[in-house]
């Protein structure tokens, strides 16, 4: 059995989901993707996360979206 990459402990950052060995969450993963960074900046500014590690946590991002319920945004009108 592969060991878990993403895990969750409540004694680690609450309880979020961070990348195994760090403090790093999968949350501020998607955040800094999603504002333009690079795997590579990521890397970068966090010396113990891998590229493995960011795979991981967009792999664990889909399938938690994937099993729950979403439900569009709709405009105001």
């Amino acid at each position: 059995m592969e060991p878990q990459i993403i895990v969750s402990n409540p004694k680690i950052m609450m309880g979020q989901p961070v990348v195994s060995g760090t403090r790093i969450t999968v949350d501020l993963i998607l955040e800094k993707l999603s504002s333009g960074e690079t795997f590579e900046q990521l890397l970068q500014a966090h010396p113990r996360l891998t590229k493995e590690g960011i795979q991981a946590a967009l792999q664990f991002a889909r399938e938690v979206l994937r099993a729950d319920v979403v439900y569009p945004i709709s405009e105001s009108v």
